[in-house]
């Protein structure tokens, strides 16, 4: 199996169990490939505040969830050591935000990631960088 294939299928394995991004969230997993990850959210009336705009806290999820795919994409367990979000601009009702996760670096246990969150015109709604840990065990059992 290709690199690009564990990837996929760690992340189809995740999504599947993952209900808190999938069922409370309302969010899909557009793909998963080596120390990559593609989320997307279309903000709708429960992820808004009393401001009428998408809470923060859902799009952090969004960046975290999406950082979770891309850090545990070569199927060895991890898991947030840290991490860290600017909100640049908000999201209204019925956007629809995507979230691109890139690895920039993995050196022995530890990685660290970007999370690039963007709206439907393409305009940058928050930044986020996580630093992540790898633990014991796999996602889908070894070969």
């Amino acid at each position: 199996m290709t690199a690009e294939e564990l990837a996929s299928r760690v992340g189809e394995a995740m999504f599947a169990g993952d209900r808190a991004s999938r069922d409370t969230m309302g969010m899909t997993l557009v793909g998963c490939a080596p120390g990559r990850a593609v989320m997307r959210m279309t903000v709708d009336d429960r992820h808004l505040n009393g401001h009428r705009i998408c809470h923060g806290g859902f799009i952090f999820t969004l960046a975290d969830s999406t950082f979770a795919f891309a850090c545990n994409s070569r199927n060895q367990a991890t898991v947030a050591a840290g991490c860290s979000i600017e909100f640049l601009r908000p999201a209204q009702l019925g956007d629809v935000l995507t979230c691109e996760g890139v690895e920039q670096l993995l050196q022995g246990r530890h990685g660290v990631y970007d999370m690039k969150v963007t709206n439907q015109r393409g305009e940058v709604v928050a930044m986020f960088r996580g630093k992540s840990a790898q633990i014991a065990g796999h996602v889908l059992p070894e070969a």
